[in-house]
């Protein structure tokens, strides 16, 4: 498979850990110069110390992705930047698990901005230069794009979303040389899994029935599918979504 990146520029928010710090990772190996986002500059400044040994060319910018007016500004910098951009890589979100009734207007509307307005908002400034090299859109949906969680309806409502705009957008550009797709991760142990809170008096078989029998996804083998969806590895696809989720949505 083809997944050179060599001379490609690929931007990818959430670099400050779990996926998107792996995501860059492997996309570095490619040999992409990257373009890093995150709320949290202490991570993002340990990702590109990591990163400093590739021989990519790595900058990094600090943005609140719920704040849309901050995300408008991100495409447009890489660009001055680099010159040119070749994968946009929407990795970052969140979740925050809470009875439906009891939860707070505000961690719902962060929700849906962090993991879905901003995707749309960095794919709308992203699309005119990704039509020009031919690039991709990589969005990160779940096994909760497909399925209801209990207490998570904020976050299924975003990846629910998040899948749809991938399809929609890939119809979209179904005649224009740029491919559109998402990856589907089930559980992984990343910041958003560290910090997994139940609310109080929950029912724990519920959420058990969203626990995987084979246990957490690798983060690594989601970031190879990244990469492979990013480069010209993943020609044939757009319009996809790839599970990964160790067969939590298969039944």
């Amino acid at each position: 498979m083809n997944t050179d990146m060599t001379g490609k520029v690929a931007l990818v928010t959430g670099a400050a850990s779990g996926l998107g710090r792996a995501s860059a990772l492997k996309l570095a190996q490619a040999g992409a110069d990257l373009w890093l986002v995150d709320v949290n500059p202490q991570g993002l400044a340990e990702t590109a110390a990591l990163l400093a040994k590739s021989g990519r060319a790595v900058a990094t910018q600090v943005v609140d992705l719920s704040d849309a007016a901050a995300c408008a500004r991100v495409v447009p910098e890489a660009t001055t930047r680099f010159g040119r951009l070749d994968a946009l890589c929407n990795i970052a979100g969140l979740i925050y698990l809470a009875n439906t009734p009891q939860m707070p207007l505000e961690q719902y509307r962060r929700t849906i901005a962090v993991n879905l307005d901003a995707p749309f908002v960095l794919s709308r400034g992203a699309i005119p230069h990704l039509l020009e090299t031919n690039g991709a859109i990589v969005n990160v949906a779940s096994c909760a794009s497909y399925i209801g969680e209990a207490y998570a309806a904020a976050y299924c409502a975003s990846k629910w979303g998040i899948l749809g705009m991938t399809k929609a957008m890939a119809m979209e550009f179904q005649k224009a040389p740029i491919r559109i797709n998402a990856v589907a991760p089930g559980g992984m142990v990343t910041n958003i899994a560290l910090n997994y809170r139940p609310p109080e008096n929950c029912d724990i078989e519920l959420l058990k029935r969203f626990s995987g029998m084979r246990g957490q996804v690798e983060v690594d083998d989601v970031a190879d599918m990244v990469l492979l969806l990013a480069s010209e590895a993943g020609r044939g696809f757009h319009g996809a979504c790839i599970d990964i989720d160790k067969g939590i949505t298969a039944g």
